[in-house]
C-alpha cells in the first residue's frame, strides 16, 4: 500500500448501546476539528443503518453499498459536509453491509489509503454493541473514544464494549467522554462509575476526554438537520465540542496498516485467532 508521508490520526467513535448521541458526538467533533484546522473525513460505519448524512442534512448519490458492488470507488462516493469535512456515507436498510469479509475490509481501507494525502484526521462512527463491524473498526483505530450518557444501561454496555476488545483481542487503551451530562461532576461520576469496574476487572488504561452537556439547542440542531456547531455555535453544547476537538488534535498521529496487515492473506476467524481470550 502506498505510505502517507504523514501520517494520519484515525479515531473510532463507539458505544455499547445506542441512543447515546454517539453519530452527535461524531458529526460535532468533526466540525469543531474542521474549525481549528484539521482536514477531517467521517466514515459512517454503521454499514447497515448509516444516519450521518441524514443528521448532517445531505443527500448523497452514492453509499458504500456502491463500493462493495464495485460500482464506485470510495472517492466516488464522498460528499462534503459544513465546514469542510468530508463524508464517506453507509447505506440504510442492506443487511448484508453488516458482516463484512476481510477481502471487503482490505478493500475498504486499501481505498481509504489512496484518498487526498492532506487529510489529517479519520473519525470512524460505528455502530453501536459488540458485532463483528464494531469490534473490528475499533481494532483499525489507533485512538478508541468511547461514548457513554449518565444512564446505568450507558454506563453498563460501555463496560461491556471494552471488556470485549480486551478480553478477546488484547486492547488495552480506550478514552471515555461523557455526553448528555448535566455539569462537571456528572461527567466525572459516570467516568468513575465505569473505572471503578475496569480497575478490579480488567488491566486497560481509559483516560476520560471530559464531558458535553445536555442543552436544549442539541435536540433543536438534530431537528434542523444541523450540526449543533453551525447553527448554536455559542451554546454550552457547541463549546464542549469545541474543548474535546483540542484535546483530540493532542492524540498522537498513527496509521491503521499495523492492524490491517494481520488480515491480508487470511479469514477474519483465523485474525481474530492471534489474539484469544
Amino acid at each position: 500500500m502506498k505510505k502517507r508521508k504523514d501520517p494520519l490520526k484515525v479515531i473510532s467513535i463507539s458505544s455499547g448501546k445506542g441512543g447515546v448521541g454517539k453519530t452527535n458526538v461524531s458529526a460535532n467533533l468533526a466540525v469543531a476539528l474542521a474549525r481549528q484546522g484539521s482536514s477531517v473525513i467521517v466514515l459512517d460505519a454503521d454499514l447497515g443503518l448509516g444516519n450521518l448524512d441524514v443528521l448532517l442534512g445531505l443527500a448523497p448519490r452514492f453509499n458504500f453499498g456502491h463500493v462493495i458492488r464495485g460500482e464506485k470507488t470510495l472517492e466516488e462516493i464522498i460528499v462534503d459536509g459544513p465546514d469542510g469535512v468530508r463524508i464517506i456515507p453507509a447505506a440504510s436498510g442492506i443487511q448484508e453491509l453488516t458482516t463484512l469479509d476481510a477481502n471487503q475490509k482490505i478493500n475498504l481501507f486499501s481505498q481509504v489509503e489512496n484518498l487526498n494525502d492532506k487529510v489529517d484526521i479519520l473519525l470512524i462512527d460505528t455502530a453501536a454493541g459488540i458485532s463483528h463491524n464494531v469490534l473490528f473498526f475499533n481494532l483499525v483505530a489507533a485512538e478508541k473514544i468511547i461514548v457513554a450518557n449518565p444512564e446505568p444501561t450507558s454506563i453498563i454496555d460501555a463496560y461491556a464494549l471494552m471488556k470485549v476488545l480486551h478480553l478477546k483481542h488484547g486492547e488495552k487503551k480506550f478514552n471515555l467522554l461523557v455526553n448528555q451530562a448535566r455539569n462537571k461532576d456528572d461527567g466525572l461520576e459516570v467516568y468513575r462509575n465505569i473505572t471503578v469496574v475496569s480497575d478490579k476487572y480488567l488491566n486497560v488504561s481509559l483516560d476520560y476526554l471530559g464531558y458535553i452537556p445536555y442543552d436544549e439547542n442539541l435536540p433543536k440542531a438534530v431537528r434542523q438537520q444541523k450540526a449543533v456547531l453551525e447553527v448554536y455555535p455559542d451554546s454550552e453544547s457547541s463549546k464542549g465540542f469545541m474543548r474535546l476537538a483540542e484535546v483530540v488534535r493532542e492524540f498522537p498521529p498513527s496509521e491503521f496498516n499495523d492492524n490491517l496487515q494481520f488480515f491480508i492473506g487470511e479469514d477474519e476467524n483465523s485474525v481474530m485467532e492471534r489474539n484469544p481470550a
